[in-house]
């Protein structure tokens, strides 16, 4: 074979008759059809959004994010809590933005092009989580969730769902989202 033979089978598209293309696409649908092999039978998973505060690493269920943003101006709020980072403006939704860091009594980090705002709701309840960093989301066995340690007392206990070997910290979103100590429910007469 010459070069220009050569270069003719390799630029020739390759023909499939439509038989043997309607076989191979069953054949794919098949393999992605069946079930994952890798995970026990029997076993809940949960699947999380982790994100860093501080040096520590959270999770909340991707059942109540709404969507990460990247953490642009913000407007500070005054005369509310230090926990209250302030509001952002979501695609013309103003939405309170909470400092878990000051929530929880972690060491501040400072502000940078990594921090985003993780957007969560639940109901009728909607805000934004300030992160540190976001770094992934992954499936994690509920049977390796642990119940918070009995020495954690005071906020960090009652928002945790629990921990995990690898010290992957779970918020519980759910408790979270409808705790009324966190609503501002006042309305002022004009």
């Amino acid at each position: 074979m010459n070069i220009k033979e050569k270069e003719s089978v390799i630029t020739k598209p390759l023909e499939t008759a439509p038989e043997e293309k309607a076989a191979i696409l069953r054949s794919r649908a098949k393999e992605l059809a069946r079930e994952f092999e890798g995970r026990v039978t029997g076993v809940d998973y949960l699947e999380v959004l982790e994100f860093l505060l501080a040096s520590e690493i959270y999770a909340i269920e991707t059942l109540f994010v709404r969507e990460v943003y990247p953490m642009t101006e913000l407007t500070p709020l005054p005369c509310t809590p230090a926990f209250v980072f302030g509001l952002i403006n979501i695609r013309g939704q103003i939405m309170t933005v909470m400092d878990m860091k000051r929530f929880f009594d972690l060491p501040e980090r400072g502000i940078t092009n990594l921090n985003k705002v993780i957007v969560v709701r639940k109901g009728g309840m909607e805000l934004g989580i300030l992160a540190d960093e976001i770094t992934g989301i992954r499936t994690v066995p509920m049977n390796e969730i642990q119940p918070p340690l009995s020495t954690m007392t005071g906020i960090h206990a009652e928002y945790l769902k629990g921990i995990t070997k690898e010290r992957l910290i779970v918020l519980d979103m759910e408790r979270f989202l409808t705790d009324k100590k966190l609503t501002v429910q006042e309305e002022v007469e004009i």
